[in-house]
């Protein structure tokens, strides 16, 4: 029989073991963030769109979509490529997310045909949990608003994004984009 601090040093021992090798598997490293690699695949979007944005429309169209997604520079990016017809026009997009690691949060860049040559400036932000918000502005009829995306993933195969505008400082919201996502096949 053996001895029990025998016993327990070699529980221990183990323990450790297991720890050290659990932890060696979760990233740690702060210059990387996995936030959107729920992304990554390829995608059918299905979206709901407001047409008259800020001006008490409630002319919503349904359309449908895709979107491809990849990792970019090991971590510290990603991005995809989006296609759709809304309103019998093709809309072609890109969305270029880089990770910011002295701030932890992203940079959303988005650039389409729509208006093309035109990189928008970025969208700002964090996910908490299953649920990303990010804000910057927008162009509406002339006038500068807000803009705020939120990216929901509590279901890493139906994922949605929401778009709303602001022309108040950010006090009132008009969503005005909602999209989600069925996964077709992953990266």
């Amino acid at each position: 029989m053996l001895h029990p601090v025998i016993v327990l040093q070699s529980l221990i021992f183990i323990l450790v073991v297991s720890t050290m090798s659990a932890l060696a598997q979760v990233n740690t490293d702060p210059a990387i963030s996995h936030d959107f690699d729920f992304l990554f695949g390829s995608w059918k979007s299905h979206n709901t769109f407001l047409n008259g944005r800020l001006r008490g429309s409630h002319d919503w169209i349904d359309f449908d979509g895709t979107l491809e997604a990849e990792p970019l520079l090991n971590g510290l990016g990603n991005i995809d490529r989006y296609e759709a017809v809304r309103n019998g026009k093709t809309v072609l997009g890109t969305t270029l997310r880089l990770f910011n690691p002295k701030t932890q949060e992203w940079s959303l860049y988005w650039a389409d045909n729509i208006r093309a040559g035109i990189l928008q400036p970025p969208m700002v932000g964090k996910f908490h949990g299953d649920k990303g918000e990010f804000f910057g502005d927008e162009e509406v009829d002339g006038r500068k608003v807000l803009c705020r995306f939120r990216w929901t993933r509590t279901n890493p195969d139906a994922p949605k994004w929401e778009q709303a505008f602001s022309d108040d400082g950010g006090k009132t919201w008009e969503t005005n984009w909602i999209v989600t996502f069925t996964r077709v096949n992953r990266q």
